[in-house]
Order: structure tokens, then C-alpha cells, then sequence
């Protein structure tokens, strides 16, 4: 399948890019291109198209990057919408989770009621609210014997290498 791309080339630090017809099994920067069809500059915002030579190859069956896309679009060459060529960015765990929470709970109230399910989870933040904080440490802390002994487990590592 043919691709409409771009092709970096320019100094560095300093990028131009050529537009350029090429298989989209090969890399960009191969220089096997099909046909050369303009050139973008971001730093001067200088764009040069090959109009009806982009028309040619898209009624053939070439397909646009997303970013040749906009640049298109831009131009007035294609008709549509842009593509949102950034990634999505992905949500904090903690508002995910929040969010999966609340959704179901406001799925099954009634407009202008308050959802049972939220009803009793202020009823059990209440009831730990009231517990006391130093039974709860009790519980989870643990006991003297318990814990292993640490530097004799060392020891014993030290002897065999």
C-alpha cells in the first residue's frame, strides 16, 4: 500500500520535510520514494504542493499519515476534519477509580435522589471514623515473634559465597 509522508530532512536542530509518495513498508528516511509531491518547513510555515499529483495518487489508492492529514486539510487539498495525531493521555488511578465508583451509583438513582450505594458507604466511613485508631494499629501491626531474624540470614549468605 502507498503512503503520502513526510520525509525529514535539514540540518540538525533545524528539520524540513519533504512530502513524499513511498511504500509503507519502508522507512522514511530509505529515499525509496515513488514521486516527490512538496515540502513543509514548520519554521517559516512555508508549504509547497503538488496539487493535482496528490489528487492523482490518493484516487489511486494512497493513503495519508495523520500528520500529512492536517497539513492537507490545512491547505484546502482535502475536505473533512483533522486527526488528533496526539497521544491520549492517560487518567490518574485514583480519579479512574473514583470515577468507576460514582458511575454506577448515579446509574441506578432516580433524577434528584441520592443512590443507595452512596448512602451506605458514608454509613461505613462513619463507622470508621468512630472506631478507635489504636485497636486498628493493634491488630495490624506484628507481633515481636513474628518478625524474622534479619541479620543471622545474612550471616549464613556471607559463609556460603
Amino acid at each position: 500500500m502507498l503512503m503520502i509522508r513526510y520525509q525529514r530532512v535539514g540540518r540538525k536542530n533545524d528539520a524540513a520535510f519533504r512530502i513524499v509518495v513511498t511504500e509503507h513498508t519502508s522507512g522514511p528516511k530509505s529515499g525509496k520514494n515513488v514521486e516527490q509531491l512538496g515540502s513543509y518547513n514548520p519554521k517559516t510555515k512555508a508549504v509547497t504542493l503538488k496539487k493535482d499529483r496528490i489528487e492523482h495518487w490518493m484516487s489511486v489508492g494512497a493513503k495519508t499519515s495523520d500528520s500529512v492529514h492536517n497539513l492537507l486539510v490545512k491547505e484546502g487539498v482535502l475536505e473533512g476534519g483533522k486527526i488528533n495525531v496526539l497521544p491520549k493521555k492517560s487518567p490518574i488511578a485514583k480519579e479512574v477509580e473514583e470515577t468507576e465508583e460514582a458511575a454506577p451509583a448515579a446509574e441506578a438513582a432516580p433524577e434528584g435522589e441520592e443512590a443507595p450505594a452512596e448512602e451506605a458507604v458514608t454509613e461505613e466511613a462513619a463507622l470508621a471514623e468512630e472506631a478507635p485508631v489504636e485497636e486498628v494499629r493493634e491488630e495490624e501491626a506484628p507481633a515481636a515473634e513474628e518478625v524474622p531474624e534479619a541479620p543471622a540470614e545474612e550471616e549464613e549468605k556471607k559463609e556460603d559465597a
